[in-house]
């Protein structure tokens, strides 16, 4: 087992001390908001491959973005090594939450799903009391959080006619979209939680989370869904997909936290 690097124990560790922050809340709105860049990219990419079953995206598209890792370890495999409980959070939140989101867009419109997945930082705001000690909720927060269900729930009904007909059963896609948002903001707390208990990891374990995400998504496709052909242009928006939102977007969300 490899112990989180002092850089990157200092580096979550400190987000909860403000007074040495001025430099380290510019890096990491600055690592965020490139995540977020690389994210909008997700439902697109999704909505485009929708013929594929959830669970080959989803381990195809891991282990492409778990390559990344590799030249951040100078391509020794023993610094990717993380103890067991640490992975299970790993693969808990990238495995967890895109089988749940493509899941989602396969079967209602992607507009209105990836809405409801955006629904995660309220999440974290309502969640963090739960999972990280000495923070507490304020009533601004709740009262924020309440705005933004309320905002995306009328942004979906108000579409109604307009909205582009569903591909599947729109409830479940929906439910699954809520499903993924959950699982996002809770796996966010809880890496936090990890690097403020001292059990911090360093951000290029998001390989190896990558890697057991997609290998454990492979074997689920293997034994429950159906085989399909990829085609040459399927297997270069997958590459995308590892690379980009799947892949890179993990690393910079990590670096952030």
């Amino acid at each position: 087992m490899m112990p989180a690097s002092g850089a990157d124990s200092n580096r979550r560790a400190s987000a909860y001390h403000p007074p040495a922050m001025s430099s380290n809340n510019t890096r990491a709105n600055a690592l965020a908001l490139a995540t977020i860049a690389l994210w909008g990219s997700l439902a697109a990419l999704g909505a485009a491959l929708r013929h594929v079953p959830p669970f080959l995206l989803t381990g195809l598209g891991l282990l492409a973005g778990s390559l990344i890792a590799l030249p951040l370890v100078r391509f020794d495999l023993r610094r990717l090594a993380v103890p067991w409980p640490t992975l299970a959070v790993g693969v808990y939140g990238l495995f967890g939450y895109h089988f749940l989101l493509f899941t989602a867009l396969g079967q209602a419109p992607a507009v209105e799903a990836n809405l409801v997945n955006y629904l995660w930082p309220l999440g974290i705001v309502l969640m963090a009391p739960l999972l990280l000690p000495g923070v507490r909720l304020a009533p601004a927060h709740v009262l924020a959080a309440l705005a933004g269900f309320a905002g995306a729930a009328i942004a979906i009904l108000g579409r109604g006619g307009a909205a582009a007909p569903a591909p599947g059963h729109a409830a479940l896609g929906y439910a699954c979209a809520a499903g993924a948002a959950f699982i996002w903001s809770s796996y966010s707390l809880l890496t936090k939680r990890l690097a403020l208990t001292g059990r911090d990891f360093p951000t290029a374990a998001i390989g190896t989370f990558g890697l057991v995400s997609g290998v454990l998504a492979l074997v689920c496709h293997a034994l429950l869904e159906p085989r399909v052909a990829l085609s040459a242009r399927d297997l270069l928006l997958i590459a995308v997909l590892g690379l980009g939102p799947l892949g890179g977007a993990f690393f910079l969300w990590d670096a952030a936290l």
